[in-house]
């Protein structure tokens, strides 16, 4: 199986790259027709949600630096 790649777009999408696959809160499978590479919508304009359709070029705005989460808490 490949390594999924998620990149976290300056201003935009979400996209994945790799064997994937996505489900609705209920899960069921979104059809991706074979795709290996999509964008996901970040700043909930699209009309093709939970999909990028380039909603965000009117305005959403978002700096992406990457970071360090905090250590996991000990249960």
């Amino acid at each position: 199986m490949s390594k999924t790649k998620l990149t976290i777009n300056r201003n935009g999408s979400i996209k994945i790259e790799g064997e994937f696959e996505i489900t609705d809160c209920e899960g069921n499978t979104y059809g991706l027709e074979g795709r290996t590479a999509l964008g996901l919508c970040r700043c909930g304009l699209s009309a093709n949600k939970p999909f990028c359709d380039g909603s965000h070029r009117n305005g959403f705005e978002h700096e992406s630096k990457a970071f360090d989460l905090p250590p996991l808490k000990a249960k």
